[in-house]
């Protein structure tokens, strides 16, 4: 891991760029702290780092409230990483479909999240990897957000993620319906129930196949941009149950 530029924020966050080989991230840490802090990782849909920025910059500065780390890192194929042009057909496929008002075919969400899902969560956890072994960042980890199918992999594959907060707002490949069952870590999930990208009864379904003991579907209306400000208060509580020792 190789930082490359580092500054302050409000309430005395420290933020650091980074390179992992030639993924980009972000770190943000907290005011300095007595003990090592727990770390959570900022998942994103898949429009580059530069674009979705604020909204991380935003979320980091809720985690560092609370006491904890907060990193991301850039998807494969998005923002400054070089082009894939076997994801670039199946988004421009998406849109064709959307626009035309027509069902997305299972095909064209197989070839956009699945290849997707497997070279993203190796990177997670070479990122989780390096930020485990800084000063300062001790665990447990969590997963908030982003494409729901790594988060999904994240969780069955990763056993230093103690927990996730899922935004049900992606297309879901039927095979990751089957790796949700094999979830066993809390989850919280969000939903928007007018979600206008979304199929809801998938959302739905995909919550009944995880295999958790401990989960909780927190749905509220609107689009997906429009989620309430409460249900970010909501998720923070729950990482704050499972990641706060003590």
């Amino acid at each position: 891991m190789h930082f490359t530029s580092e500054k302050h924020l409000d309430g005395g966050v420290l933020e650091r760029e980074f390179t992992l080989g030639d993924v980009p991230g972000i770190l943000w840490t907290p005011a300095a702290a007595s003990a090592p802090v727990p770390l959570v990782l900022l998942g994103h849909p898949a429009l580059g780092l530069r674009k979705m920025y604020p909204r991380l910059a935003a979320r980091a500065r809720h985690c560092a409230a609370d006491g904890f780390a907060a990193a991301t890192i850039e998807l494969p194929g998005c923002g400054d990483r070089p082009g894939w042009p076997a994801l670039d057909q199946a988004r421009a496929d998406l849109r064709r479909a959307m626009a035309a008002g027509e069902p997305v075919g299972e095909d064209v969400v197989d070839r956009l999240v699945l290849p997707l899902v497997d070279r993203a969560v190796p990177e997670w956890q070479a990122a989780l990897d390096a930020l485990l072994a800084l000063p300062g960042i001790g665990g447990p980890v969590g997963y908030s957000g982003g494409v729901i199918s790594v988060g999904v992999r994240l969780a069955v594959v990763e056993p230093r993620v103690a927990a996730a907060v899922l935004f049900a707002g992606s297309l879901v490949p039927r095979a990751v319906f089957e790796e949700a069952r094999r979830v066993t870590i809390p989850l919280h999930v969000l939903l928007q129930w007018d979600d206008e990208g979304n199929d809801r009864q998938a959302s739905l379904d995909l919550f009944d196949a995880f295999g958790s003991e401990e989960k909780s579907l927190h749905a509220n209306m609107g689009g997906h941009t429009g989620v309430p400000e409460h249900a970010g208060e909501g998720a923070a509580r729950f990482f704050a149950r499972h990641l706060k020792r003590g």
